[in-house]
């Protein structure tokens, strides 16, 4: 079965969704999201998630699937993910993966398995009730013992990942930095061929990315925040972290003013957008388009085509 995919990829505030959609047009394809927040729903706002009107007939595949109560892992979003890029290519379709959440696309293309492992599993249970007896230097200990490599890479504040590993290693036998190793040699699930979008000037970057946030101000982000919190939603809710999301919760408490959570958002987004770009500049098969500071669409589309038309799909 062909397993080629067509990725478009870059920072926040570039243009992936119409892209994409266009992209998918052309080749047809279908979308498959690769963002972390835009899968659960009522949230189309603050993660700019495709309306039906962006989709423009266009099927989308992982997008307002999960309750915004739930908290997904990038092993739980790999294997959903994965199912739709594989229904996609049996039915004869070209998946087009679209999205900034660099690990998540990283882990779909390679089809890179997670060690076994759960949050509420009875392991894990077992060592969060040792870190409360013997504190974390403890756990930490033990994980230099018996995975150092890993341990060398952690912190000891970073309480989650050194109980991960020891998780992992009790409940397999295998240690997480031998897990990694072995998942690594594999060859990768899918062949990518990736377009890359972003603008030539950092400046205009940021100046695009502050004006989508005074949108979604304007659009009703306030509101959308009260209507999750309205059904239930619990304020620790990890929907509830996500940038604009966290600081207009402050909001809606009254502990910050729209002005300064408006500012934060803009700081916030535009510190993602600069870590989006250092993940991804890491790679050299990203065939990037840099907008100028009002981007062309047509000429683009007319580049990623001729580019994705030399790679051989059609």
């Amino acid at each position: 079965m062909d397993n080629r995919v067509i990725c478009v990829v870059g920072p926040t505030a570039t243009g992936k969704t119409k892209m994409g959609v266009a992209l998918a047009k052309r080749f047809g394809g279908e979308v498959v999201s690769v963002d972390s927040m835009q899968i659960y729903r009522g949230m189309t706002i603050g993660t700019a998630a495709p309306t039906a009107e962006e989709m423009d007939g266009v099927r989308h595949h992982m997008v307002a699937i999960a309750d915004p109560a739930e908290s997904w892992s990038v092993a739980r979003f790999t294997e959903q993910a994965d199912l739709c890029i594989g229904d996609i290519l049996r039915r004869g379709g070209r998946p087009v993966l679209v999205g900034g959440t660099g690990l998540y696309l990283d882990s779909i293309l390679s089809g890179r398995t997670f060690a076994p492992g759960h949050s509420g599993g009875e392991i894990r249970k077992s060592l969060q009730a040792e870190m409360a007896r013997e504190g974390i230097e403890s756990l930490y200990r033990q994980l230099r013992e018996i995975d150092p490599e890993t341990a060398a890479r952690l912190p000891i504040r970073d309480e989650k990942r050194i109980l991960r590993a020891l998780e992992v290693y009790r409940e397999t036998g295998e240690t997480l930095t031998a897990h990694d190793a072995r998942t690594r040699l594999r060859p990768p699930k899918y062949r990518a061929c990736t377009i890359g979008l972003t603008f030539r000037d950092r400046a205009d970057l940021y100046a695009r990315i502050d004006r989508r946030v005074d949108t979604m101000v304007e659009c009703g982000l306030l509101r959308e925040v009260e209507a999750l919190l309205q059904t239930g939603l619990p304020e620790t809710a990890t929907a509830l972290q996500a940038i604009g999301y966290k600081q207009f919760l402050s909001v809606y408490r009254g502990d910050t003013l729209v002005s300064e959570a408006v500012a934060e958002v803009k700081l916030r987004s535009r510190q993602y957008a600069k870590r989006q770009l250092t993940w991804l500049r890491r790679k050299d098969d990203i065939h990037w388009l840099l907008w100028e500071k009002d981007p062309d669409f047509p000429a683009g589309l007319q580049n990623a085509t001729e580019y994705l038309l030399a790679q051989g799909l059609g």
